[in-house]
């Protein structure tokens, strides 16, 4: 490999790790419409693994801005990450995949701060498929897969993810 390829190598991974942080925040915050800027035009998501909904990334950030409203005070963090680039058939380094585990701890707040003790706490894997566009890597699917599950004084069947 010469140092440039290398180079290239190095900004994307940066990159891409950028744009599954920049997904983290954008669920944290509720920042939907941030949110939908993550994907391609036909960009779609995958929560039916969390026991949640698929569909086109509008559809979806809908689905997860209703889901959270319950949950003003949410952390997703999205650890272990690993990047796999060109993992498309006849790929020309414009696809890659990051997987990534999530922890997932919210709480409905309750307190004048805030800060009402935790409710749900979740895990699980996310698996990230993107491409390269003329605007940088975006998000062609994402894909939910809770694995554990400890509601600390919520439903046993809130999910947030």
């Amino acid at each position: 490999m010469t140092q440039r390829v290398e180079l290239a190598t190095v900004r994307d991974r940066l990159a891409l790790d950028g744009l599954v942080t920049d997904y983290a925040v954008a669920v944290d915050d509720g920042d939907w419409a941030a949110y939908r800027r993550l994907f391609t035009a036909d960009g779609r998501a995958d929560h039916r693994g969390a026991g949640g909904i698929e569909g086109d990334a509008g559809t979806v950030a809908g689905w997860l801005a209703e889901r959270s409203a319950e949950f003003p005070v949410r952390q997703l963090l999205l650890v272990n990450r690993r990047v796999r680039l060109g993992t498309w058939e006849g790929d020309a380094g414009d696809t890659a995949e990051v997987r990534a585990d999530y922890v997932s701890p919210a709480s409905r707040g309750g307190e004048a701060d805030g800060a009402g003790g935790l409710d749900l706490l979740s895990g699980g894997r996310c698996l990230f498929t993107t491409v390269r566009t003329p605007d940088g890597w975006r998000l062609s699917r994402v894909v939910v897969d809770e694995r554990w599950r400890s509601p600390t004084g919520g439903r046993a069947d809130d999910v947030i993810d």
